[in-house]
């Protein structure tokens, strides 16, 4: 209980601090959406001071960030400068599918690169090895606007296998398990190309892994016992392997999450990155403080997740 309140009090001061960098970086960057008129030449001074005093941008900057994070404290995170509406109505409506998109590719990245690790390590300079090398290290150079484009180029545009864009088909199924098929076919694109770039880093994590726990003295003398190499591979491979592997997993979410404010632009998703990307183009200063306050606290937590998963694998972790 005691470690369970030791983590909630770090996830506690760690938004704290990123919601002070975030405030002072985004009121330190040069224009904004009301300065100068610049989205309307014709907008007169006064009018602009009245915009200014609506959003109480007329305050000083440490009692807009009081106001700020009191309203954040009851999950209301202001009107959005471009549409008016609000906030956080706005993200909660984009949330659910980036998360499902997130979860679903960290469980197929998870699943795929102890697969492919354990294989590649247990078939050490073999062909399978080197195979499965090749496609980590093409897997960990290539950008990710260049593969989604490349896969659309190919599966949608030449064959005509798969969506090019968006969450269902114009005049498609609008509930039940057809709707739910329809999505899920939209989706194959992005998901695959949020696993494929993720996986490289992660099968030659396990591989090196792998190869170490092969090499080690308790792998020796259990060998030596001559017991059955599924018998090796649960007792002794496995549990020394998910420890680091979900620690790494938790380390990886800010990767994943901030690979969707690229990905679901090119695919046409509107979840939280397109929404993103949008607000930024447009300085809607509200909308994105919203989202990375959001995001920042599902990385957090995600993070708290894996080390409490961890503690369950691995007892003596309560020591450091």
């Amino acid at each position: 209980m005691n470690l369970l309140l030791r983590k909630a009090g770090y996830l506690l001061l760690m938004l704290l601090l990123i919601t002070i960098i975030s405030f002072l970086a985004i009121h330190a960057a040069p224009n904004s959406f009301l300065s100068g008129g610049e989205l309307n030449p014709n907008m007169s001074a006064e009018a602009i001071d009245r915009l200014k005093a609506v959003y109480g941008l007329d305050k000083p900057l440490w009692q807009q960030y009081t106001d700020w994070i009191v309203n954040m404290t009851q999950l209301d995170f202001g009107i959005s400068f471009v549409s008016g509406q609000d906030v956080t109505a706005e993200i909660m409506k984009r949330l659910p599918i980036t998360l499902g998109i997130n979860i679903v590719s960290l469980l197929l990245v998870f699943a795929l690169s102890l697969w492919m690790g354990i294989k590649a390590a247990m078939r050490f300079e073999q062909k399978a090895d080197h195979a499965i090398r090749q496609l980590s290290l093409v897997s960990f150079a290539m950008p990710s606007f260049y593969l989604a484009l490349l896969m659309i180029l190919l599966f949608s545009v030449e064959l005509e296998w798969l969506p090019i864009t968006g969450l269902h088909s114009i005049g498609g199924p609008e509930e039940g398990a057809a709707y739910w098929l329809d999505t899920a076919w939209h989706l194959i694109l992005p998901v695959f190309v949020m696993v494929f770039l993720a996986l490289g880093s992660m099968t030659v994590y396990v591989r090196s892994l792998t190869l170490e726990i092969l090499k080690s003295d308790y792998y020796f003398f259990a060998k030596a016992r001559d017991l059955p190499e599924r018998t090796l591979f649960r007792r002794y491979i496995l549990p020394n392997l998910m420890p680091p592997v979900i620690t790494l997993l938790g380390l990886s979410l800010p990767g994943l999450i901030g690979g969707s404010v690229i990905l679901e632009q090119i695919f046409g998703i509107e979840g939280m990155g397109q929404l993103f990307y949008l607000s930024a183009l447009s300085r809607d200063y509200p909308v994105i403080m919203g989202i990375l306050m959001i995001t920042a606290f599902l990385t957090l937590l995600g993070n708290m997740l894996a080390d409490m998963l961890l503690l369950k694998l691995n007892p003596y972790a309560k020591r450091g």
